[in-house]
Protein backbone atom coordinates (compact mmCIF):
# COMPACT_ATOMS: atom_id res chain seq x y z
CA UNK A 1 0.00 0.00 0.00
CA UNK A 2 1.35 3.26 -0.84
CA UNK A 3 2.22 5.31 1.86
CA UNK A 4 0.30 8.94 2.08
CA UNK A 5 2.47 12.07 1.03
CA UNK A 6 0.97 13.67 3.92
CA UNK A 7 -1.00 12.63 6.53
CA UNK A 8 -3.22 14.50 8.78
CA UNK A 9 -3.89 12.81 11.83
CA UNK A 10 -6.80 14.18 15.01
CA UNK A 11 -4.63 17.37 14.94
CA UNK A 12 -5.88 20.40 16.27
CA UNK A 13 -4.06 23.91 17.28
CA UNK A 14 -4.78 25.98 19.98
CA UNK A 15 -3.15 29.96 20.23
CA UNK A 16 -2.85 30.83 23.60
CA UNK A 17 -2.86 35.11 22.99
CA UNK A 18 -1.29 36.41 26.22
CA UNK A 19 -3.85 37.83 28.08
CA UNK A 20 -6.37 36.54 26.50
CA UNK A 21 -8.62 33.45 26.26
CA UNK A 22 -7.15 30.85 24.26
CA UNK A 23 -8.48 30.41 20.69
CA UNK A 24 -9.21 26.66 18.70
CA UNK A 25 -8.52 27.39 15.55
CA UNK A 26 -8.17 23.70 14.41
CA UNK A 27 -10.43 21.28 16.02
CA UNK A 28 -10.12 17.19 15.22
CA UNK A 29 -8.97 17.25 11.52
CA UNK A 30 -7.96 14.20 9.77
CA UNK A 31 -7.26 13.55 5.82
CA UNK A 32 -4.22 12.44 3.37
CA UNK A 33 -2.89 13.26 0.65
CA UNK A 34 -1.72 11.11 -1.77
CA UNK A 35 1.66 10.99 -4.12
CA UNK A 36 1.05 13.70 -6.56
CA UNK A 37 -2.11 14.52 -5.80
CA UNK A 38 -3.59 18.04 -6.01
CA UNK A 39 -5.53 19.08 -2.70
CA UNK A 40 -7.16 22.34 -2.07
CA UNK A 41 -8.29 23.58 1.18
CA UNK A 42 -11.60 25.71 1.14
CA UNK A 43 -13.71 27.76 3.47
CA UNK A 44 -14.34 31.08 5.01
CA UNK A 45 -11.59 33.39 6.67
CA UNK A 46 -9.95 32.41 9.95
CA UNK A 47 -10.84 29.09 10.02
CA UNK A 48 -7.29 27.68 10.26
CA UNK A 49 -6.51 26.57 6.72
CA UNK A 50 -3.34 28.80 6.47
CA UNK A 51 -2.26 27.44 10.19
CA UNK A 52 -2.59 24.30 9.18
CA UNK A 53 -0.12 24.52 6.33
CA UNK A 54 2.52 26.17 8.35
CA UNK A 55 2.34 23.05 10.39
CA UNK A 56 3.29 20.74 7.80
CA UNK A 57 5.83 23.09 7.06
CA UNK A 58 7.18 22.59 10.19
CA UNK A 59 6.96 26.11 11.16
CA UNK A 60 3.93 25.78 13.78
CA UNK A 61 3.62 22.81 16.34
CA UNK A 62 0.31 20.67 16.30
CA UNK A 63 -1.32 20.84 19.87
CA UNK A 64 -3.08 17.29 19.58
CA UNK A 65 -2.64 14.69 17.10
CA UNK A 66 -0.11 13.78 14.44
CA UNK A 67 0.98 14.99 11.01
CA UNK A 68 3.35 13.11 8.74
CA UNK A 69 5.02 13.00 5.55
CA UNK A 70 6.02 10.29 3.76
CA UNK A 71 5.06 7.90 6.91
CA UNK A 72 8.03 10.16 9.12
CA UNK A 73 6.90 12.46 11.87
CA UNK A 74 6.91 16.26 10.87
CA UNK A 75 8.65 17.98 13.98
CA UNK A 76 11.01 20.63 11.69
CA UNK A 77 10.97 22.42 8.68
CA UNK A 78 12.13 20.43 5.46
CA UNK A 79 13.51 20.77 1.92
CA UNK A 80 10.43 17.98 1.00
CA UNK A 81 7.89 20.91 1.81
CA UNK A 82 7.92 23.62 0.72
CA UNK A 83 5.61 26.53 1.02
CA UNK A 84 5.10 29.72 -0.70
CA UNK A 85 3.11 32.85 0.63
CA UNK A 86 0.59 34.93 -0.97
CA UNK A 87 3.33 37.39 -1.23
CA UNK A 88 6.05 36.48 -2.94
CA UNK A 89 8.61 37.20 -0.29
CA UNK A 90 12.17 36.98 -2.31
CA UNK A 91 14.78 39.01 -0.97
CA UNK A 92 14.60 42.54 -2.75
CA UNK A 93 18.78 42.37 -2.61
CA UNK A 94 19.40 39.39 -5.16
CA UNK A 95 18.77 38.82 -8.40
CA UNK A 96 16.22 36.61 -9.27
CA UNK A 97 18.69 33.45 -9.93
CA UNK A 98 20.07 34.35 -6.63
CA UNK A 99 16.98 33.85 -4.81
CA UNK A 100 15.96 30.79 -6.50
CA UNK A 101 19.77 29.17 -5.42
CA UNK A 102 19.25 30.60 -2.02
CA UNK A 103 17.79 27.57 -0.14
CA UNK A 104 20.49 24.92 -2.45
CA UNK A 105 23.36 27.46 -0.70
CA UNK A 106 22.02 26.74 2.96
CA UNK A 107 22.20 22.75 1.58
CA UNK A 108 25.60 23.47 0.88
CA UNK A 109 25.15 22.51 -3.02
CA UNK A 110 28.42 24.14 -4.83
CA UNK A 111 28.54 27.27 -6.54
CA UNK A 112 28.04 25.97 -10.01
CA UNK A 113 25.75 23.38 -9.61
CA UNK A 114 23.09 25.61 -7.55
CA UNK A 115 23.48 28.41 -10.46
CA UNK A 116 22.78 25.48 -12.95
CA UNK A 117 19.94 24.40 -10.98
CA UNK A 118 18.50 28.10 -10.87
CA UNK A 119 18.92 28.51 -14.66
CA UNK A 120 17.42 25.12 -15.48
CA UNK A 121 14.27 25.95 -12.97
CA UNK A 122 13.95 29.22 -13.93
CA UNK A 123 13.05 28.29 -17.88
CA UNK A 124 10.81 25.62 -16.72
CA UNK A 125 8.88 28.41 -15.18
CA UNK A 126 9.61 30.45 -18.19
CA UNK A 127 11.79 33.26 -16.34
CA UNK A 128 14.59 32.13 -18.31
CA UNK A 129 15.47 35.58 -19.73
CA UNK A 130 15.18 37.09 -16.00
CA UNK A 131 18.34 35.86 -14.29
CA UNK A 132 19.44 38.78 -13.39
CA UNK A 133 16.93 41.19 -12.96
CA UNK A 134 15.73 42.34 -9.38
CA UNK A 135 12.36 41.45 -7.62
CA UNK A 136 11.13 45.24 -8.02
CA UNK A 137 11.73 44.71 -11.60
CA UNK A 138 9.15 41.82 -12.43
CA UNK A 139 5.55 41.71 -12.71
CA UNK A 140 3.40 40.09 -9.85
CA UNK A 141 2.79 36.95 -12.10
CA UNK A 142 6.38 36.76 -12.53
CA UNK A 143 7.45 37.21 -9.10
CA UNK A 144 5.23 34.42 -7.78
CA UNK A 145 6.45 32.27 -10.93
CA UNK A 146 10.17 32.87 -9.61
CA UNK A 147 8.38 31.93 -6.01
CA UNK A 148 7.24 29.15 -7.53
CA UNK A 149 11.13 28.14 -8.94
CA UNK A 150 12.37 28.83 -5.63
CA UNK A 151 10.51 26.07 -4.00
CA UNK A 152 10.57 23.41 -7.02
CA UNK A 153 14.25 24.08 -7.02
CA UNK A 154 14.84 22.12 -3.43
CA UNK A 155 12.63 18.98 -5.60
CA UNK A 156 10.07 19.14 -2.71
CA UNK A 157 7.75 16.10 -2.49
CA UNK A 158 5.24 18.27 -1.18
CA UNK A 159 4.28 22.08 -2.38
CA UNK A 160 2.45 24.51 -0.30
CA UNK A 161 0.60 27.27 -1.39
CA UNK A 162 -0.95 29.92 0.73
CA UNK A 163 -3.26 31.82 -1.69
CA UNK A 164 -0.82 32.67 -3.93
CA UNK A 165 -2.79 34.38 -7.08
CA UNK A 166 -4.76 36.35 -4.82
CA UNK A 167 -3.02 39.55 -5.54
CA UNK A 168 -3.23 38.89 -9.10
CA UNK A 169 -5.52 40.78 -11.73
CA UNK A 170 -7.99 38.42 -13.63
CA UNK A 171 -6.24 37.24 -16.30
CA UNK A 172 -3.17 36.94 -15.20
CA UNK A 173 -4.36 34.75 -12.03
CA UNK A 174 -6.15 32.68 -15.09
CA UNK A 175 -2.84 32.52 -16.80
CA UNK A 176 -0.97 31.17 -13.19
CA UNK A 177 -3.51 28.57 -12.68
CA UNK A 178 -2.73 27.33 -16.01
CA UNK A 179 0.97 27.53 -15.19
CA UNK A 180 0.54 25.75 -11.99
CA UNK A 181 -0.71 22.56 -13.50
CA UNK A 182 1.75 22.79 -15.79
CA UNK A 183 4.57 22.64 -12.94
CA UNK A 184 2.42 20.52 -10.90
CA UNK A 185 2.58 17.36 -13.66
CA UNK A 186 6.26 18.15 -14.44
CA UNK A 187 7.77 18.02 -10.25
CA UNK A 188 5.50 15.13 -9.76
CA UNK A 189 5.21 16.90 -6.09
CA UNK A 190 1.92 16.93 -4.40
CA UNK A 191 0.11 20.19 -4.08
CA UNK A 192 -1.58 21.42 -0.93
CA UNK A 193 -3.31 25.01 -2.06
CA UNK A 194 -5.49 27.45 0.32
CA UNK A 195 -7.96 29.41 -1.54
CA UNK A 196 -10.61 31.42 -1.07
CA UNK A 197 -12.27 31.21 -4.50
CA UNK A 198 -14.65 28.46 -5.02
CA UNK A 199 -13.61 28.48 -9.18
CA UNK A 200 -9.73 28.09 -8.32
CA UNK A 201 -10.68 25.24 -6.08
CA UNK A 202 -12.89 23.98 -8.55
CA UNK A 203 -9.93 24.68 -11.60
CA UNK A 204 -7.24 22.71 -9.95
CA UNK A 205 -8.18 20.39 -7.58
CA UNK A 206 -8.36 16.53 -7.68
CA UNK A 207 -9.95 16.95 -4.53
CA UNK A 208 -11.35 19.67 -2.38
CA UNK A 209 -11.01 19.61 1.65
CA UNK A 210 -14.17 21.79 2.75
CA UNK A 211 -13.58 23.28 5.78
CA UNK A 212 -15.95 24.70 8.40
CA UNK A 213 -15.94 28.24 10.24
CA UNK A 214 -13.39 28.45 13.49
CA UNK A 215 -12.63 25.75 14.58
CA UNK A 216 -11.77 24.41 11.18
CA UNK A 217 -13.44 21.00 10.97
CA UNK A 218 -13.70 18.86 8.12
CA UNK A 219 -16.77 19.70 6.70
CA UNK A 220 -16.60 17.19 3.42
CA UNK A 221 -14.28 15.89 1.28
CA UNK A 222 -15.35 16.42 -2.40
CA UNK A 223 -13.37 14.86 -5.59
CA UNK A 224 -13.17 16.62 -8.59
CA UNK A 225 -14.38 14.16 -11.29
CA UNK A 226 -13.95 16.77 -14.45
CA UNK A 227 -11.06 16.31 -17.09
CA UNK A 228 -8.41 18.67 -17.46
CA UNK A 229 -7.99 21.62 -18.79
CA UNK A 230 -11.60 22.55 -17.51
CA UNK A 231 -14.12 24.24 -19.13
CA UNK A 232 -16.54 26.83 -16.83
CA UNK A 233 -19.34 26.42 -19.21
CA UNK A 234 -19.29 22.80 -18.93
CA UNK A 235 -22.73 22.20 -17.09
CA UNK A 236 -20.96 19.86 -14.41
CA UNK A 237 -18.88 22.33 -13.67
CA UNK A 238 -21.76 24.64 -12.20
CA UNK A 239 -23.35 21.65 -10.26
CA UNK A 240 -19.59 21.96 -8.61
CA UNK A 241 -19.92 25.66 -8.19
CA UNK A 242 -23.79 25.55 -6.67
CA UNK A 243 -22.02 22.22 -4.44
CA UNK A 244 -19.56 24.42 -3.06
CA UNK A 245 -21.73 27.96 -2.46
CA UNK A 246 -24.18 25.41 -0.32
CA UNK A 247 -21.79 24.11 1.32
CA UNK A 248 -19.99 27.60 2.34
CA UNK A 249 -22.73 29.55 3.01
CA UNK A 250 -23.46 28.57 6.53
CA UNK A 251 -20.02 28.58 7.33
CA UNK A 252 -19.54 32.53 6.41
CA UNK A 253 -22.49 33.44 8.10
CA UNK A 254 -21.09 31.76 11.33
CA UNK A 255 -17.84 33.33 10.46
CA UNK A 256 -19.10 37.00 9.52
CA UNK A 257 -21.43 36.47 13.17
CA UNK A 258 -18.55 35.33 15.07
CA UNK A 259 -16.55 38.18 14.07
CA UNK A 260 -19.12 40.61 15.04
CA UNK A 261 -19.28 39.04 18.41
CA UNK A 262 -15.77 40.18 18.61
Amino acid sequence: MTRAAVSVQNVSKRWTPEGRAPVLALDDLSFDVAPGEFVVLLGPSGCGKSSLLYMIAGLEEVSEGRLLCDGEAIVEPSAERGLIFQEASLFPWLTIADNVAFGLSIQHVLPERRREIAVETLRRVGLGDMLDKKPDELSGGMRQRAACARALAMRPKVLMMDEPFAALDVQTRARMQDFLLQIWRDSGASILLVTHSIDEAISLADRVVVFTARPGRVKTIVPIELPRPRQSRDPRYHAYRDQFADLLADEVDRAFAEQEVV
